[in-house]
């Protein structure tokens, strides 16, 4: 059996997530007389769980090209900014929008 302290040192997390997977039971332990241990065999189950198969790994989203961003740049100045030609909004609302 292996104390927090032990499982926390081969994870390599802080003995306080532990503690915070237990409470929330996504870790299998035991609790004996008070003390929560844990049973490496379960453990290397645990984690094997987690192993990539093609069904679990997330869907990449394809990087976009450079074109593809500039385009969404120009388009975001397109509907944000005012061109240097026309008057900025302030100067239109007191000439009457025109």
């Amino acid at each position: 059996m292996l104390t927090v302290k032990e499982l926390s040192a081969w994870l390599n997390i802080k003995p306080s997530t532990l503690y915070l997977w237990v409470s929330q039971n996504k870790i299998p332990y035991r609790r004996i007389q008070g003390l929560v241990r844990f049973e490496p065999e379960a453990i290397h189950s645990w984690l094997n769980s987690f192993s990539s198969t093609p069904s679990n790994m997330p869907l990449r989203v394809p990087r976009q090209t450079a074109e593809d961003v500039d385009h969404l740049i120009a388009v975001a100045k397109a509907a944000h900014y005012t061109s240097s030609r026309e008057k900025p909004d302030k100067d239109r609302a007191t000439q009457g929008g025109q």
